[in-house]
């Protein structure tokens, strides 16, 4: 109560973002969102070199198929899977991610 006897009534503002997650999560579409945004910043999360020799990003079934048109790339990425992995776990959370397959 106010200092004048009535109720005050502040309408909570949530922010965009978190308005965002909680309508992600009662659609239960958090998943699928953190999969399609891993495809859209696939050139931020590995960088130009990488980006430029990759021909397609998809996910299915928790694994990240990326196709690659240079072999010593698709080598070196194979090489360094476990440390890709931990930057998608890092940036998009546990479980989105169980495995990457380079094409």
């Amino acid at each position: 109560m106010s200092k004048d006897g009535y109720f005050s009534r502040k309408k909570e503002v949530a922010p965009l973002e978190s308005a965002f997650n909680d309508l992600l999560k009662a659609y239960r579409l958090e998943g699928k969102f953190r999969e399609k945004s891993l495809v859209h910043d696939w050139p931020d999360l590995v960088g130009k070199t990488i980006a430029d020799r990759t021909t397609s990003v998809f996910v299915r079934d928790k694994k990240l198929f990326v196709k690659l048109s240079s072999g010593p790339i698709k080598k070196e990425l194979l090489m360094n899977k476990s440390k890709v992995l931990v930057l998608i776990d890092e940036r998009y959370g546990t479980g989105v991610i169980e495995d990457l397959v380079c094409m």
